[in-house]
């Protein structure tokens, strides 16, 4: 039986930002599942992380199945490549029913085919490009608004 205050959550990639999610989000309690291809992926998660580590290709149905997608609160894909990020997404929303399905997309141009399907993303190339230009603009500001008239 599933605990009321804790979340089951499969994350796809455990590279740098598959691991850094893995390992605070089991810290916080909940029951993590990492899938990574590379079992030297691994080694990214810390001493502490008490999830479990599946060696196997996520775009695999029977790797999905191993890992219990169906009783997933949430999917977080975070693999370096995008398409592979859109399949597991919607292999779990669709075919797995996952309440909540998460991706990040590197290509700006393809969060709106994310979006279309339901899923929420992060795109670090927009979430960077965005704080620099508000830094450019505050800069911008300060330069105007301190030069003499």
């Amino acid at each position: 039986m599933k605990s009321h205050d804790s979340l089951y959550i499969i994350i796809v990639g455990c590279g740098r930002l598959g691991s850094y999610l893995a390992n605070n989000l089991s810290s916080s309690g909940h029951s993590v599942v990492v899938i990574d291809k590379e079992e030297s992926a691994f080694d990214s998660l810390s001493s502490a992380y008490s999830g479990f580590r599946i060696a196997g290709d996520a775009a695999e149905f029977g790797v999905l199945k191993q890992v219990k997608m169906d009783k997933a609160d949430l999917v977080i894909a975070t693999t370096q490549e995008d398409n592979l990020n859109l399949m597991i997404a919607q292999i779990a929303k669709n075919l797995f029913d996952v309440p909540k399905v998460m991706a990040r997309v590197f290509d700006p141009k393809r969060e709106k085919i994310y979006r279309d399907f339901d899923i929420e993303t992060i795109c670090p190339t927009t979430f960077a490009g965005d704080l620099f230009l508000e830094s450019v603009i505050l800069y911008f500001k300060t330069k105007v608004e301190g030069s003499p008239s």
